[in-house]
């Protein structure tokens, strides 16, 4: 059961940790950015209202996956203001025009691939999409935010690159359109003004004559930045793939300041069938083409070697029609793929209060310019939700923000603010009753430690919510993995936990996620 709330009129407490400049602090010890004001807009206009009067002070916030993580590394200068678009209605839109496909500035990575449109015509990013951290993430990370923080290592932004995306701009001073190529000008810069606001991209449907594939080198099967990753797209002059090479486009991320298209390679294949001959030397030209970088995560000759491997194996796949072999069926979401905006709006700093629905209770606290998890453990004073890493790695902080599976270490505060959040401890059907999940994973010894089991359980709640509604026909071995891919147990307690999950029959727990 809940805690009672926190009294919002008794004396707070200071959250600021404390810091000595006598000491060298790491970065890993040093304060979190604080950031004294939040605005959840209802709207456009009211976004680039506040980007004019603010600038480089303010920082616009969707999904959060990238932002937090810098605010709380201390990553660039520290802005006064925190501007929340998730509040906004549609601007989640994926839909088709005359001109081509346009993405909402929060469309997220599990609508991109959820949607049949864009699974049928734009697959690269869907694979790509595919790609970026786990379920729960991805119902709140934008493909907008990954565009924005420009990191090469980004998995959508190759595949964007190949289908010749522009990216929508806008400012109180009027609208403009960058194609992507431009658009990027280093690592984590862009062509983006502190006064603009990305609202959007599009670019042009892939047609029956087109193939092509998004590919990815990681260090681990789930929640890896890329070694290596890159998007081939191939156009035929026939309607099978023996016909000439009319267009060709291979773009390489992970390998340069930017993602880098390889326009050489791209000139080798046009005018002649795709033949093997043909496949090796573009993977030679290609790698022959880039400096690598060396970083943790790969040497430069590892990066180059594996660069043309790659290379190869895609246009070999695209040679055979068998880019779509391992796509498989919509991924599991947990609840998602996105949380819609509402016109709810928000204005908080120092003082202020927040109130939200969490576990069926009316709960108020101060605003806090921390996170949902930070407000829930602090203020709410609801301590199951864990924190295990702070960068939306490990799962143990999800929590069900208006009925989705979200991380609350990557969610603001104030976000919650009349919205819905069910934490492991409203997950039982009563006092007395354990929700039927929760049994099984005492019956079958799947707790170890404990530290990682609420993240399980809120995922699997929403995990057999998705089959219960009829997201999935049954909840099979692949498709439990792919819905906890984003959970970690460092007890190595997998098997025990699968079985709790199996043993679980869809029909018993559906008063446990109807939430």
């Amino acid at each position: 059961m809940s805690t009672p709330p926190a009294d919002p009129a008794s004396t707070p407490v200071s959250r600021e940790p404390v810091f000595d400049d006598r000491f060298h602090l790491h970065t890993v010890q040093q304060p979190r950015y604080s950031v004294p004001r939040y605005v959840a807009a209802s709207s456009l206009a009211e976004v680039l209202e506040l980007l004019a009067t603010h600038g480089a002070r303010a920082r616009v916030i969707a999904g959060g996956t990238d932002l937090l993580v810098e605010l709380d590394r201390r990553i660039g200068t520290a802005p006064e203001l925190l501007i929340d678009i998730t509040r906004i209605p549609d601007l989640d839109r994926i839909h088709e025009q005359p001109d081509g496909i346009h993405l909402g500035p929060l469309v997220t990575h599990n609508q991109v691939a959820t949607s049949e449109l864009l699974r049928a015509r734009a697959l690269p990013l869907v694979q790509a999409c595919l790609e970026v951290g786990a379920p729960a993430l991805r119902n709140r990370a934008t493909i907008v935010g990954n565009v924005v923080t420009a990191s090469p290592a980004n998995d959508s932004i190759s595949a964007l690159r190949v289908l010749d995306a522009v990216v929508h701009l806008a400012s109180i001073d009027g609208q403009r359109s960058v194609p992507l190529g431009e658009f990027h000008t280093g690592v984590r810069r862009c062509a983006k003004t502190p006064s603009e606001l990305v609202t959007g991209l599009s670019f042009t449907p892939m047609d029956d004559a087109d193939g092509a594939v998004f590919l990815k080198l990681g260090l681990r099967r789930s929640q890896a930045i890329s070694v290596v990753h890159l998007t081939v797209l191939v156009s035929f002059d026939g309607s099978d793939r023996s016909g000439v090479v009319t267009d060709a486009r291979i773009a390489v991320g992970s390998m340069a300041p930017t993602v880098i298209r390889c326009t050489e390679a791209e000139s080798a294949l046009l005018g002649a069938p795709l033949d093997a001959a043909r496949i090796g030397h573009a993977g030679r030209l290609v790698a022959a083409s880039l400096a690598p970088i060396d970083d943790l995560r790969a040497s430069a000759r590892y990066r180059s070697e594996q660069v043309e491997t790659m290379v190869v194996r895609a246009l070999s796949a695209l040679r055979r029609g068998e880019e779509r072999l391992a796509l498989g069926p919509p991924p599991p979401c947990l609840g998602g793929p996105a949380i819609a905006g509402d016109g709810h709006r928000l204005d908080a700093t120092a003082g202020s209060v927040i109130g939200a629905t969490v576990n069926d209770r009316s709960v108020v606290g101060p605003w806090t310019d921390r996170t949902l998890l930070d407000w829930l453990r602090e203020d709410v004073g609801l301590t199951g939700t864990k924190e295990g890493c702070a960068e939306g790695e490990c799962g143990a902080c999800t929590v069900h923000l208006d009925g989705v599976a979200v991380l609350s270490c990557l969610v603001p505060a104030g976000r919650a603010d009349q919205a819905s959040v069910v934490t492991i401890e409203g997950l039982a059907i009563d006092a007395q009753t354990l929700s039927p999940l929760q049994q099984r994973f005492i019956d079958c010894a799947s707790v170890q430690c404990g530290y990682c089991i609420p993240g399980f359980l809120m995922a699997g709640a929403k995990l057999h919510g998705d089959q219960l509604h009829g997201e999935h026909a049954r909840l099979d071995e692949k498709r439990l993995k792919l819905g906890l891919s984003g959970n970690l147990c460092r007890c190595t307690g997998y098997y025990k936990i699968e079985d709790a999950f199996e043993q679980v029959g869809s029909s018993t727990v559906e008063g446990s996620v109807t939430r």
